[in-house]
């Protein structure tokens, strides 16, 4: 059995690597849940903790995007 912090780890860095592997993507937290096959709590924490981070932004509209200090549309909290 795969230890809990390892598989957070895991999927931290597999969220990460489909955002730089594609710019431009953006994701509502439903997207994301079924692109990773997520429950809505680990997706919700996994994408704040992300944001948090300033890897990722959420928009106006509560999609997630990659961060970008340089776009005033988008925000970090």
């Amino acid at each position: 059995m795969v230890p809990q912090d390892t598989r957070i780890d895991q999927l931290l860095q597999r969220i990460q690597g489909e955002f730089r592997e594609m710019p431009g993507l953006r994701l509502t937290p439903a997207q994301a849940q079924r692109l990773w096959g997520l429950d809505r709590a680990r997706c919700d924490a996994l994408l704040g903790a992300l944001v948090d981070a300033r890897f990722l932004a959420r928009t106006h509209d509560g999609a997630f995007v990659r961060f970008d200090a340089s776009s005033p549309l988008r925000r970090a909290s």
